[in-house]
């Protein structure tokens, strides 16, 4: 399978990159002396990547074991190195769930199958970065964004 973006130069430091699915995205980087941003930043969007690789792994399995949860949340850290080109070399996943009756077996056994099997991204970024994982459990609250 081969997936093909193209990435358009939108003027200063902006660029507009389209996906497979037809969507676009803007991307652009912090500049000095400018407070105004237009798009996303390309590494964290990388981070973004990651966690919805995972995320849309985890809610799978969790749908296909009939597990209910009230919200969930991915939150991605990653530290760059000091050096260019700079990286991620170490990257923190937290797994927030949301709900009264969690199935904590359940919500664990959906994570480790994406983190150990399913997810793609998650594989990636086993190549340059120490990846750590870790499972928080929210009983009879919501997260609200």
């Amino acid at each position: 399978m081969v997936h093909k973006t193209t990435t358009h130069w939108k003027g200063g430091l902006t660029f507009e990159s389209d996906n497979p699915s037809g969507k676009t995205v803007i991307m652009d980087t912090d500049i000095e002396g400018q407070n105004e941003r237009f798009g996303l930043s390309p590494k964290a969007m990388m981070l973004s990547s990651l966690a919805g690789c995972s995320g849309l792994d985890v809610i799978s399995i969790l749908n296909k074991m009939n597990e209910k949860i009230d919200d969930f949340k991915i939150e991605v850290s990653g530290e760059l190195t000091e050096e260019h080109p700079k990286y991620y070399h170490t990257v923190q996943v937290d797994y927030h769930f949301y709900g009264s009756e969690l199935n904590q077996k359940k919500c664990e056994r959906a994570v480790n199958l994406s983190v150990e099997k399913y997810c793609g991204v998650m594989e990636m970024f086993r190549q340059f970065a120490k990846v750590k994982t870790e499972i928080y459990y929210h009983i009879g609250t919501k997260h609200n964004m």
